[in-house]
């Protein structure tokens, strides 16, 4: 059953304006004061030059050269989170190393001139080249090849993070980062996903941080062998043991959230769209979810906001770049409403937007391809 829905009571949200002249709502407008953390989010990992194929009508074949009809370059990797983070409002700090070449310089003026992402602790590392992802999008699924080093250990220093409302953090099995424990401390809320366990232990023990996380946010596989459940559904209560928040992403079928601290439960349905690039889209989503957390929404508004924006991306090229903001959400929640023959109890589960999304002077046209073919395009010499 879905939540009913509840207004921040607030109206529409101050539109700003950030970098290159984009306009985006600000979702923490009123709770911010003159006391606050300088950064909404603070989140560390490698950035990678992502190059994408997409329109393959499969998978290449082995001996053969298949064709693309469409293609992407863009930041990635950890690039994916912070990106979505700061087009939807948050103010966002990332720790990184940089690649010495122009890869790295083009993912750092992304990053810090495009999208306003905080860049002061990130370093370029000398003599270091930037770790590239060839991804291929067909059949809604994607296969990627990755080649990179790992970066000189003192680039950057992510034991020593900014004070921040909140951190996103990737687990990893039986690893330790230290910077989480100090960013809890200081008041950080800590928003946590996971990748593959490639041990094939699948041992909570293993993800040693997750005590000092708010919100676990892992997909249904992920869910259940951690937990030996045998449904997502049961996998999230069995994670709220560790957790006080558990979400986990069921594909096709939405996502679904337990609150140990309330007692909510939470399910929301996915929206079908035809993917163009899933690239990114968990990414997406953990933001969206931060965003609606941070702002105080009902479990149920936060699930659906971060299923919207997951869905919008899979329809852009690009991981990082395909990222929606307000002005892309506004659309979409404006368009849908115009389309007859809609339900009107699907279109109720999104009436939060009403009071959120900027107005139609301020939108653009949607879907906005984003990501570029090439690097360095139509640059003088």
């Amino acid at each position: 059953m879905i939540a009913p829905n509840a207004s921040t009571g607030k109206g529409p949200s101050p539109v700003i304006e950030g970098p290159q002249c984009r306009a985006q709502v600000d979702p923490l407008a009123g709770l911010r004061t003159p006391d606050d953390p300088p950064w909404d989010v603070y989140l560390t990992g490698m950035v990678f030059l992502d190059i994408i194929f997409t329109g393959l009508d499969s998978a290449p074949v082995r001996g053969t050269e298949s064709w693309a009809r469409g293609m992407g370059s863009s930041p990635g990797g950890v690039a994916n989170m912070a990106t979505a983070l700061a087009r939807l409002g948050l103010r966002t700090s990332l720790a990184a190393a940089f690649g010495d070449d122009h890869y790295g310089d083009y993912c750092w003026d992304a990053l810090e001139q495009g999208e306003g992402i905080d860049l002061s602790t990130s370093r370029t590392a000398p003599g270091w080249h930037s770790p590239v992802t060839v991804s291929m999008a067909y059949e809604g699924e994607r296969t990627m090849v990755s080649h990179g080093h790992e970066p000189p250990p003192e680039e950057p220093a992510p034991d020593h993070p900014p004070y921040a409302r909140a951190a996103v953090a990737s687990l990893t099995p039986g690893t330790r980062a230290p910077w989480i424990a100090q960013a809890a401390s200081r008041g950080t809320r800590i928003f946590a996903d996971v990748g593959w366990d490639d041990t094939a232990a699948w041992d909570l023990a293993g993800l040693a941080d997750l005590e000092h996380c708010e919100a676990f946010l892992p997909n249904a596989e992920e869910a259940m062998r951690y937990t030996g459940a045998a449904c997502p559904r049961a996998a999230a209560h069995a994670l709220t043991e560790h957790v006080p928040l558990a979400v986990v992403t069921l594909g096709a079928e939405g996502a679904y959230a337990v609150d140990r601290r309330t007692g909510e439960t939470a399910e929301v349905p996915a929206i079908a769209v035809e993917a163009l690039d899933p690239t990114g889209a968990g990414d997406v989503f953990v933001a969206g979810f931060v965003t609606g957390t941070l702002a105080g929404w009902p479990l149920a508004d936060r699930l659906a906001f971060a299923g919207l924006t997951a869905a919008l991306s899979v329809q852009e090229f690009g991981g990082s770049l395909s990222a929606p903001g307000w002005a892309e959400i506004g659309a979409w929640w404006r368009k849908v409403q115009s389309v007859e023959g809609q339900e009107p109890e699907a279109l109720s589960r999104y009436a939060f937007l009403d009071a959120l999304v900027p107005g139609e002077g301020a939108t653009r046209p949607w879907p906005l391809r984003r990501a570029v073919p090439t690097i360095g395009f139509g640059r003088s010499a």
